[in-house]
């Protein structure tokens, strides 16, 4: 587990993930069996990773990246690394034919990324790419309202994500200070827009074409030791997407907005037959046949009270952690060719939109996307040795 100490590693990977899966007594296998995991923190501050060891009773960690890929022992490479430090790693862990699964982006471009896959592909390792947002309550039961018909013909997806992150100067800032700074791989483009691709994807269709603005809101802030610094990178991103079938999507993401929804992130999809809003855990709806009649009439108040309007989709299983379904599942594919369908050619599909709606920000224009696919032939060795140089 490369960069298990930093705040996602640590918190969604380690403990919420890999220790929960340990605590449980390992990932249960179609059979009926169970195959445990044993976990390896890989960092640079050999102090800060003896003490996460010693909190939980872990008994290997090192600062050897290479010693590690090269022991036999660890068959999958985790990777939770800033942005740009990923590709090279994983290139590595690549070459030591490890399986890998890691956070998204994959890299920092998109023809990083698709080399990614196709190293990957070429050298028949199992690779996955995290999807977490899939695996969320309120959006796998919009999932399921989408493919029970619900809504009929979707017309439309409407996102709001984000809240205030403080700059720094008077108060310490909830996020890590190289997210906005471009150089060190920072922008909520790129860290947004490869989750939204795997969102429309894989619950209302892919992504046809993108036009996007973007804005650097906050131009100052200060790092963890109170240093100003200059914000090179955008705090925020508004895209307007068109998905097959024609369905419309419009998706704000910002950490330079006050939060005024039930929940950090909401969706709201409208159809012929009925409309949802789903969160992070909450899902509502409003079918057809008890939609209100709203009239516009900007002479008297409005006192009808929409929000009663909508009915709760109900808890009807148990949703747990959604960084620790996937692990499972990765897993699963790993130990028995489980299916896993979230793979580096789904990252690389997500840096293309990325890039190109930084592109369409840049100049001020819609682009269509097109298909990601891999070469029929597999990379030369010259190609293999250039990447890994």
């Amino acid at each position: 587990m490369n960069g298990a100490s930093g705040r996602m590693g640590y918190r969604q990977h380690l403990v919420r993930s890999i220790l929960a899966i340990r605590e449980q007594g390992g990932v249960v296998l179609s059979d009926g069996s169970r195959v445990q995991v044993e976990p390896l923190l890989v960092g640079r501050d050999e102090a800060k990773l003896a003490r996460i060891a010693a909190q939980h009773g872990i008994e290997h960690y090192t600062t050897n990246l290479d010693e590690a890929l090269a022991d036999p022992r660890w068959e999958i490479y985790a990777d939770f690394l800033v942005t740009s430090a990923r590709s090279a790693a994983i290139k590595k862990a690549i070459a030591a034919g490890k399986a890998i699964y890691t956070e998204k982006p994959t890299a920092e471009t998109y023809a990083d990324a698709l080399e990614l896959a196709q190293l990957a592909t070429d050298a028949g390792v199992k690779n996955g790419v995290v999807h977490d947002k899939l695996y969320l309550p309120g959006l796998r039961k919009l999932k399921r309202l989408v493919d029970s018909g619900f809504f009929g013909r979707i017309l439309s997806v409407r996102g709001e994500f984000g809240y205030w992150v403080f700059e720094g100067d008077w108060h310490p800032a909830q996020r890590p200070s190289w997210n906005y700074r471009a150089e060190d791989g920072g922008g909520i483009t790129v860290d947004m827009f490869p989750h939204w691709n795997y969102v429309l994807e894989n619950i209302f269709g892919s992504v046809k074409s993108v036009y996007a603005q973007t804005a650097t809101h906050i131009p100052q802030r200060s790092d963890e030791q109170g240093r100003p610094y200059k914000a090179t990178a955008d705090d925020a991103a508004y895209g307007i997407f068109e998905l097959e079938g024609g369905i419309i999507a419009q998706l704000n993401s910002s950490w330079t907005v006050r939060v005024h929804r039930d929940e950090l992130v909401e969706f709201q999809v409208d159809g012929t037959h009925g409309s949802a809003v789903a969160g992070l855990f909450g899902c509502e709806i409003q079918p057809r046949n008890a939609t209100p009649k709203p009239v516009w009439n900007p002479d008297l108040e409005d006192t009808h009270d929409y929000d009663a309007d909508w009915m709760q989709v109900p808890n009807t299983e148990e949703f747990e952690n959604g960084f620790k379904v996937q692990w499972e599942q990765f897993i699963r594919h790993v130990v028995e060719d489980a299916p896993h369908e979230y793979d580096f050619l789904s990252g690389a599909r997500g840096m293309l939109l990325a890039e190109t709606a930084l592109k369409s920000a840049r100049e001020g224009r819609k682009f269509e996307i097109p298909t990601v696919s891999l070469a029929e032939e597999p990379l030369t060795t010259d190609a293999h040795e250039l990447t890994l140089s």
